[in-house]
């Protein structure tokens, strides 16, 4: 792998394994809210919302941390507006003390909050604008977490980054590969990703390990662990979901997440990390896989999208099981013989929104992935033509793109419908 290419998948680690407070979607919210109040320069009097449909499917149902248990999308703007960090990103509402959470939860009583869906072309679409007396602030953020396109004082435009067309907005992915990939972590020098992912590890496991310890949403982690603790597979599985379990009930640590979202971020690395302890692995031999499993997610979600009808687990499940292939001594077969296994068992889990069952379709992902080694281990794959998938690994990786992004669309206008109506 020449010099250029080795840096570019460097800088992919780099610009998506970031930490998070939070389900990504409702702090993407505290977070433009918490910029609209610094741009308004008081405490707002009342706040609009203005969402896209997927960000309202993201953000219904989830707990919002360090807010006391509320969720939806009321609370997380008060909380980014009265408590957050314009400053901090993704952790908008890290560091936020009993006080504030108390002032949070008695705000929403006495500051309106509008909510309203976003007429937008983009998946990804968050408009907060606060109001104190004549003055007003407008932040916009679209199509990444923490991408602001116009911020705006009255009629004063602080920042205006004209809004791409949705096909050709985020950073250009084209030269990834399953191939690539594998001779990336191959050839990866351990000292470039050992803070990075180690960052990963650490955050991770810890919210892990707290979901198995407390109880989270439908402690979907503790059930699979229950009977089968001495069961490595189902360890996998279950410490992945635990994770979710938390980080969806509203467990104050952060995560660090894989292509936007911490689930996914969760899923690619939690498995992978369990293996390499359980099976003695090296440092070096665990921070190749976890190149492995991070960038094959991140390949499979370019087709996708951020946020879709489609199940991010199902990719991040993909990813944790070509992580175990490696350290298993597989590379390219045995790699992309399991993605294209994996894929071809969960194409068909929806997306509708961040909640508890998020851990069970998580456990499910991960299986899959474990499942799509484990045949090809055993001389067993599918073939081009067996439903959606096609010979050779990008052609079905192309496909799953094509189906997630084009095919579901109506499907994820159904699925918010049915979300709005409830």
């Amino acid at each position: 792998m020449n010099e250029a290419l080795y840096r570019r998948y460097l800088a992919v680690l780099e610009e998506e394994l970031l930490p998070a407070m939070g389900c990504t979607e409702p702090i993407a919210i505290a977070y433009a809210a918490a910029l609209a109040r610094e741009t308004l320069g008081a405490v707002p009097e009342r706040v609009r919302v203005e969402v896209s449909g997927n960000i309202l499917k993201n953000v219904k149902s989830v707990v919002v941390p360090h807010t006391g248990g509320l969720r939806g999308i009321p609370a997380a703007a008060l909380a980014g507006a009265l408590a957050g960090d314009a400053h901090a990103a993704l952790e908008v509402i890290a560091r936020v003390s009993e006080e504030q959470i108390a002032q949070i939860g008695a705000a929403l009583t006495h500051i309106p909050v509008e909510v309203c869906h976003a007429d937008t072309p983009h998946i990804f679409d968050i408009a907060v604008t606060a109001y104190a007396g004549a003055d007003e602030a407008y932040v916009r953020i679209v199509e990444q977490h923490t991408r602001l396109v116009c911020v705006r004082r009255n009629d004063e435009i602080l920042l205006d980054d004209p809004v791409a067309p949705p096909e050709e907005t985020g950073a250009d992915r084209s030269f990834m590969s399953v191939e690539g990939v594998v001779e990336f972590a191959q050839q990866v020098v351990p000292d470039d990703v050992r803070a990075l992912l180690q960052r990963q590890i650490d955050y991770n496991m810890a919210i892990a390990e707290e979901g198995l310890r407390g109880s989270y949403g439908a402690n979907i982690g503790k059930t699979l662990l229950a009977g089968h603790e001495n069961c490595m597979e189902y360890r996998m599985r279950a410490y992945a979901a635990a994770a979710s379990d938390a980080r969806m009930g509203g467990c104050e640590l952060p995560v660090v997440i894989n292509s936007g979202s911490g689930n996914q971020g969760i899923t690619a690395s939690v498995p992978v990390i369990v293996y390499a302890r359980e099976n003695g692995k090296s440092e070096e031999d665990l921070l190749r896989a976890l190149c492995v499993s991070n960038l094959i997610t991140i390949h499979l979600k370019t087709g996708i999208g951020r946020l879709s009808a489609y199940c991010g687990a199902v990719s991040a499940g993909c990813g944790a099981g070509a992580g175990v292939a490696w350290l298993q001594g597989g590379r390219l077969r045995e790699i992309a013989h399991t993605v294209v296994n994996a894929v071809a068992v969960t194409s068909g889990i929806v997306c509708d929104g961040a909640k508890g069952s998020c851990a069970a379709k998580i456990a499910a992902a991960v299986d899959a992935g474990l499942l799509g080694l484990a045949m090809f281990k055993s001389g067993n794959q599918f073939y081009g033509g067996d439903g959606i998938v096609k010979k050779g690994v990008e052609n079905t990786i192309a496909n799953v793109g094509r189906l997630a992004r084009r095919g579901m669309l109506e499907t994820d206008k159904e699925i918010i419908r049915l979300m709005i109506e409830n």
